[in-house]
């Protein structure tokens, strides 16, 4: 279980590997993948229970952890990739013919760490409270985390998954929200008009956990420490984030909502992050 010095150091370096892939790619999405950096690290390297050596698609006798914003897929792969689920090098191989590394998650390649593919929007939430109630029909008292967008929240099945998952006290259940505030056609509030979260969230039955900066591991780690003192009900922890975080050219806008850097670009991106564990 790694602490807070040793996570930032991960994120530095998942941010660098999330800038090349990209760029290497020509295609992508960075944006996200940048605002929700800690939340993935803090969930693989300290919050979850989980063995890539021993690592099945059921999910027995372990964690798991469903991607529902399946366009952030570099965030996702660069973390399975450190945790120790494939090589580090094959990150080079995103979006290349006949890569297990899609540019959305898919399970088609066998990739270790991809429970369900992530293509459309707004399904994660349902997947993973399938996946919650099983573990309580099997006894298997471990837990489900989801991480959604804020731009995706505006498909209807993440409310109808919601509503499930409060009806059946699925309190195993974690929904995360990458709370950035855009999405790829501008600002969440003047495209769709999410207005508060949290209040919406806890409506629907949810405890909601809401975190003021979504880059600050102590804050992010004692919000699961609630997430799992719940008794009845799922919880939803709403980060509020920065899209395009650490790299200050992205930073604040939708442009980088799924544009790749030039080649310029991205020596300046990775000028701004440390390198820690070293580059693919």
């Amino acid at each position: 279980m790694a602490e807070v010095q040793e996570l930032i150091k991960i994120a530095s370096q998942v941010r660098r590997d999330i800038v090349r892939m990209v760029t290497a790619a020509k295609s992508g999405h960075p944006g996200g993948s940048l605002s929700s950096t800690e939340a993935m690290v803090a969930l693989f390297f300290n919050v979850m229970k989980h063995d890539p050596a021993t690592w099945t698609r059921d999910a027995k006798g372990a964690d798991a952890f469903i991607l529902s914003a399946g366009h952030i897929a570099p965030v996702y792969y660069s973390c399975l990739a450190r945790a120790g689920y494939f090589p580090v090098s094959e990150l080079a191989t995103l979006r290349k013919f006949g890569t297990r590394l899609q540019g959305h998650p898919c399970v088609s390649h066998d990739l270790p760490g991809v429970f369900q593919p992530s293509g459309s929007l707004g399904q994660g939430v349902s997947v993973a409270a399938g996946l919650a109630i099983a573990k309580k029909m099997d006894g298997d008292e471990n837990r489900v985390y989801v991480l959604c967008g804020d731009g995706e929240t505006e498909e209807g099945q993440i409310w109808e998954a919601a509503m499930f998952a409060a009806h059946h006290k699925l309190n195993n259940l974690v929904a995360i929200t990458d709370w950035n505030c855009q999405q790829i056609d501008g600002r969440v509030e003047e495209v769709g008009g999410l207005v508060d979260l949290a209040e919406k969230w806890s409506s629907f039955g949810w405890n909601v956990v809401t975190v003021d900066d979504g880059h600050d591991f102590e804050k992010i780690l004692a919000a699961f420490d609630i997430a799992k003192s719940s008794a009845d009900k799922p919880t939803m922890i709403l980060l509020q984030t920065e899209m395009g975080h650490c790299v200050d050219f992205m930073a604040g806008t939708h442009k980088w909502h799924g544009k790749a850097p030039s080649e310029e670009q991205c020596a300046e991106a990775l000028a701004q992050l440390e390198e820690t564990l070293g580059d693919y």
